[in-house]
């Protein structure tokens, strides 16, 4: 089955790298037209776009801070004059922060994480949902991680905003499915990406990560990528209000695999 996306609008936040770039590439290359959004490198932004565009798709980069919500009105309404609207939102951008356990954490500093990962989800979210519940019809998709149901020490801040997504998506949905609209969560598990290089490419850390999953190897960014492009596409068209979980089995607690 080929999976086409041709004529549908799409935003992907902090799209300019990582799984971000993965998943406004694979996109494009399904036929969307994509905004590669991004705060920072605009340099990186503009290479995706013109990759997009090689491969036979629209696309412009917007710069943008999502946890600003004045800021996130504005690139909507340039998405507008540009398209027309909006058909798939993907809420990527996000930050892990720095490392504390809860009673060394510095406040501002956690609230930095919740403002970009939860704030900004929401802020674009709102923007999106205003105009396709008008429609009647879109999906937003919120990149979350397996830290929505496994506790990671020391990131209190990214473990709580990626629950918190978890849940608002499922009640997003609920208040839009009479719209036609799907809102729902994809989970990527452990992604070779430059963001985590210091793991994969230390062969104890790459060692102590590949235990943690049944596969027995890392997820590429790319297969996030194919996987949004499902969600996001009528082949998913009765999938809402879910987490669906991309991770080489890592939510199956592989240490069980040995015994209870």
């Amino acid at each position: 089955m080929e999976i086409k996306l041709s004529g549908k609008r799409a935003l992907v936040t902090g799209a300019n790298s990582g799984i971000g770039e993965a998943i406004a590439l694979a996109l494009g290359q399904a036929g969307a037209k994509v905004v590669v959004n991004y705060l920072a490198n605009p340099a990186d932004a503009n290479a995706v776009v013109q990759r997009i565009k090689a491969a036979g798709s629209d696309a412009l980069a917007i710069e943008g801070d999502i946890s600003k919500a004045d800021t996130v009105a504005a690139m909507f309404t340039q998405m507008d004059q540009a398209w027309g609207g909006v058909d798939i939102l993907v809420n990527n951008a996000g930050v892990d922060g720095s490392r504390a356990e809860g009673w060394a954490a510095d406040p501002a500093a956690w609230k930095r994480v919740i403002e970009i990962n939860l704030f900004g989800a929401f802020n674009c979210s709102r923007e999106a949902l205003k105009r396709m519940v008008a429609q009647k019809g879109g999906v937003v998709l919120n990149i979350s991680s397996v830290h929505e149901i496994i506790a990671w020490s020391g990131y209190s801040a990214y473990t709580a905003s990626k629950a918190a997504i978890g849940m608002m998506a499922k009640t997003f949905a609920q208040e839009a499915a009479p719209y036609n609209v799907r809102v729902l969560s994809l989970a990527p598990g452990a992604i070779k990406t430059a963001i985590n290089r210091s793991v994969w490419s230390d062969p104890r850390g790459l060692r102590d990560l590949i235990e943690k999953i049944p596969m027995n190897r890392m997820g590429e960014a790319d297969e996030i990528g194919r996987m949004a492009v499902v969600l996001a596409s009528d082949v998913a068209s009765y999938v809402t209000g879910r987490t669906i979980y991309v991770d080489g089995g890592m939510t199956d607690y592989p240490d069980f695999a040995h015994g209870g």
